[in-house]
């Protein structure tokens, strides 16, 4: 399915070219140079396209490290990951709006061998709200993407799961990477249902690489629940699958659900570059 959107009154011409990948997530989108500034109707598309589809994609995209960090501005301001630190606490100012995810580093600091559904920043207290994602150094096959619909998910859940879930908090525990820049942050807790800010849709939030656990469950209750929602967030019918390639790019809302990185690709340095977009009111954060 494609759809033309045009852009009426606009400083410049503008047509964006839209195709919907899966029936309530992920779309692909065309008709736009990123390497430009976006008029202010363009910005506006993308966002509200960004709202339906959860995750929205971009190909023939030859945007440099400056550029990419240019156009996730334009959505908000820029969150700096604390792994962008030093020991010292500081920033590396030609580096700190941007975090390198690479597969190399990945394997040597956290030992990670296999993807786990997850959202960025859920250690925060205002977790970042969007991400965009550049392909820097890809495998020729495999190390593909994986995005879940949150919503789609919660809503597949039985009415007596949903009604036993639905005032439970749960915390998500990143200490250790913490630990590493010396950052000094309490383990916070997040309803496990939450609403959308935006689109007012209850979504299923849990990270589950970060060990997440239900506040005030035994360890053996929590874990069997945290089980039950993977294998619900596990189910094809919930996802799209992006295979990246040169110069693509996606953009997605942390909010809306949960994404996976598929780890099929032996030792290839895999390498994607990523910029947060921080939630618009969030407080401040060391």
């Amino acid at each position: 399915m494609s759809a033309v959107i045009d852009s009426k009154n606009s400083t410049r011409p503008s047509t964006l070219v839209v195709k919907q990948l899966e029936p309530t997530i992920g779309a692909e989108i065309s008709g736009v140079d990123l390497r430009q500034p976006l008029s202010i109707e363009q910005r506006d598309e993308i966002k509200a396209l960004l709202l339906k589809h959860r995750v929205v994609f971009f190909r023939d995209q030859p945007i440099d490290h400056d550029q990419q960090i240019a156009f996730a501005r334009q959505f908000g301001k820029i969150y700096q990951h604390p792994s962008t630190r030093d020991s010292e606490k500081r920033f590396d100012k030609e580096t700190a709006d941007s975090h390198r995810i690479s597969a190399t580093e990945q394997r040597k600091l956290y030992k990670v061998t296999a993807g786990r559904w997850h959202t960025d920043t859920s250690w925060l207290v205002k977790p970042a709200w969007g991400a965009v994602l550049r392909e820097v150094d890809i495998p020729p096959l495999g190390g593909d993407t994986v995005w879940a619909d949150g919503h789609a998910v919660y809503e597949s859940l039985s009415d007596e799961l949903k009604e036993k879930i639905e005032n439970l908090h749960v915390v998500h525990d990143f200490q250790s990477a913490l630990k590493r820049v010396n950052l000094d942050y309490p383990i916070v807790a997040h309803p496990l249902v939450r609403v959308h800010p935006e689109t007012g849709e209850k979504v299923l939030f849990l990270n589950f690489s970060q060990a997440p656990s239900v506040i005030g469950w035994d360890k053996a209750e929590s874990a069997a629940l945290v089980s039950e929602l993977e294998r619900a967030y596990s189910k094809p019918e919930f996802h799209v699958r992006f295979k990246w390639t040169k110069h693509a790019l996606a953009f997605w809302d942390n909010r809306a659900g949960l994404h996976y990185p598929v780890s099929n690709y032996g030792d290839y340095p895999r390498e994607l570059e990523r910029v947060l977009v921080e939630d618009f009111d969030a407080l401040p954060h060391y």
